[in-house]
């Protein structure tokens, strides 16, 4: 079952439409959402950066679209699916049809969509530089539109060269994320990284990983510019999103990295509490 506009349908007898505009143009926006035992991780913040994406590439937001309309809908979801077959959500608003680049109407619909694909920390992970198309930096980057096609060609890459994922650039040369998550450099008690200006998604677990550095005095946390050089350069690297959590890297290129901190990391995101 998946959820459309509010309508409970079932997935084998959904048709998208040849003239989606996220099909079309990429005029959608997607969250993904971590489900832990029928627990909705975080959904405050994803419906709030959600709220904030629509608002920037000028989605009309409907009246009834609010927290708590979301929150029902997504647990009855799961409810009608069943707690242990769920381990994830997706949320995907895109503008309704109509119109060329120019839309006729910036009314939205949406669909909620259920899997059960969970994602675990890996013991060994290794990563390198994607050079050959870059991110664009600028705000409009941290958006998580259904435009992704540098992180499906990157990604395409890292599994041609043996990799678990790619460093994505931008036209600076800057760090800006890896294939699939927000990327934190530890040097000495230093922990950087990339701020949002260079393109980075600006990602639910990497404002979770921020608050939780702040409130440690041992650690200073710094968001900036990042080259690739500094990787080769730190002590530690791990990477974040919201379905794994915090993935240390152990290497990158010719450099092995020790895991302790990200280790640390990761469990005080993990006992984080889930609203």
């Amino acid at each position: 079952m998946i959820n459309y506009n509010g309508a409970l349908i079932e997935k084998e007898s959904f048709q998208l439409s040849k003239n989606n505009r996220g099909f079309s143009y990429g005029d959608s926006l997607f969250e993904t959402i971590r489900i832990e035992e029928g627990e909705i991780c975080f959904l405050e913040d994803h419906y709030f950066r959600l709220m904030a994406s629509m608002r920037m590439i000028r989605m009309e937001i409907p009246m009834h679209l609010t927290f708590e309309y979301l929150e029902n809908h997504i647990l009855n979801l799961i409810k009608l699916i069943g707690v242990s077959e769920v381990s994830k959500v997706k949320i995907t608003v895109y503008r309704k049809e109509g119109g060329l680049y120019t839309p006729d109407t910036n009314e939205v619909e949406f669909l909620i969509e259920t899997f059960d694909t969970k994602s675990e920390v890996k013991a060994n992970y290794e990563i390198d530089i994607y050079k050959d198309h870059y991110v664009n930096s600028g705000l409009l980057s941290t958006l998580k539109s259904s435009n992704r096609l540098l992180n499906v060609v990157a990604s395409i890459y890292a599994k041609e060269n043996d990799l678990d994922a790619c460093v994505l650039i931008n036209e600076d040369k800057k760090v800006v994320e890896s294939t699939n998550a927000n990327i934190f450099l530890i040097k000495g008690n230093i922990i950087r990284t990339p701020k949002l200006l260079d393109g980075c998604i600006k990602g639910i677990a990497r404002k979770k990983i921020i608050e939780i550095l702040e409130k440690n005095i041992s650690f200073e946390i710094i968001e900036e510019s990042i080259s690739p050089f500094d990787i080769q350069k730190a002590d530690e690297v791990f990477l974040s999103n919201a379905i794994v959590g915090v993935q240390p890297v152990t290497k990158y290129r010719k450099k092995n990295f020790k895991t302790s901190l990200g280790e640390r990391v990761s469990k005080a995101f993990k006992a984080l509490p889930k609203k």
